[in-house]
């Protein structure tokens, strides 16, 4: 008869369950790929992962977009994209095209996507 109370592997799994966000402000599109890369890694491996476009990073959606890119898609179909810093987008002249992309656009730090939602709930923060 089981009254809720999780099986001892359940709470250890629970226990080692990592939250991660990659704060991702690069333009550079091949740091940007191992971001991909990381966040896949350790999605696949039941951490809970969300990755933000913000910066100069903005610019690199339209990019990924038009090229088809594969790690960028896979982690797009995933739900790992949290969203597109929507002053950013502004500033880099790319809000267009970053809300063709069907991102979320996250102004919720004075226009700027910010990290306090995450930090509140338990995330750890990786800025790249």
């Amino acid at each position: 008869m089981s009254i809720g109370i999780s099986s001892g592997s359940e709470l250890e799994r629970r226990s080692r369950m990592k939250k991660i966000l990659f704060y991702g402000m690069t333009g550079e599109k091949m740091c940007f790929q191992h971001i991909f890369l990381n966040a896949l890694d350790l999605h696949s491996s039941g951490q809970e992962v969300k990755i933000i476009f913000e910066g100069a990073s903005v610019k690199l959606v339209s990019v990924f977009e038009e090229e088809n890119n594969p790690l960028y898609k896979r982690v797009k179909e995933a739900g790992i994209i949290a969203g597109v810093c929507l002053a950013c987008s502004k500033v880099l002249n790319v809000y267009e095209d970053n809300l063709k992309s069907s991102l979320i656009m996250l102004d919720d730090m004075s226009g700027h996507a910010g990290v306090k939602k995450y930090v509140m709930d338990g995330y750890e923060i990786i800025s790249i």
